[in-house]
């Protein structure tokens, strides 16, 4: 469904402590092997160490990974060695204006970030898939200084992604809830969101 809607890339939750569409390792594996290339499929793991996290994407066989905690830098450095041929995404969770200063300690390592509204340091970490915006003035200014490609997430809908896209610039933009019903993916709000998509990418930037 997702992908006859025209998703680039299809997000693979695995176990989460918080959130929505977990599923299986096992049916992380079956999907990621049945999607045909261009598309790309994104393993989300909550994984902290690089071995953890390598062998996760062994068993899942996922072409890209995203890290959703704020992984150690050097436990990143060291996935970069075992992961060199597959893609890597670190989320930051912008709480505040210090996600900024995260981009110096990931950027070496992997190939993109991905701006969440998650909050890691909660008692229940939330690590994604709050349906919550956070500010996007921050995430304006993060795309802005970033080396490398930033995708968005955090509460986009039909009804917001078009001012996502020109307020912030990302790279590209990451949902879950504002495309769901009842848990389930919605084929009306699929398409309501890659019209919404479509007619920001037609209309005048927002400086």
């Amino acid at each position: 469904m997702a992908v006859k809607a025209g998703a680039d890339a299809l997000g693979l939750v695995a176990s989460m402590p918080s959130g929505p569409g977990v599923i299986s390792d096992a049916t992380i594996a079956e999907i990621a092997a049945a999607v045909a290339p261009p598309v790309a499929t994104f393993l989300l793991t909550s994984e902290i160490k690089a071995d953890a996290i390598s062998a996760h994407v062994a068993r899942t066989g996922a072409s890209t990974v995203q890290v959703v905690s704020h992984i150690a830098a050097d436990e990143s450095a060291r996935l970069a060695e075992l992961l060199p041929t597959t893609r890597r995404v670190q989320v930051i969770h912008v709480e505040d204006a210090g996600a900024l200063d995260l981009i110096d300690h990931y950027a070496p390592h992997v190939h993109a970030f991905l701006l969440d509204s998650g909050r890691p340091s909660a008692a229940v970490p939330e690590l994604g898939g709050t349906g919550q915006t956070h500010d996007w003035r921050i995430s304006a200014d993060f795309v802005a200084v970033s080396p490398l490609p930033v995708f968005l997430a955090g509460g986009l809908n039909p009804a917001n992604a078009a001012e996502a896209i020109q307020t912030v610039r990302p790279f590209g933009l990451d949902l879950c809830t504002g495309v769901r019903t009842n848990g389930m993916l919605d084929t009306g709000k699929l398409r309501a969101f890659m019209a919404s998509v479509s007619q920001a990418d037609a209309g005048p930037a927002k400086h």
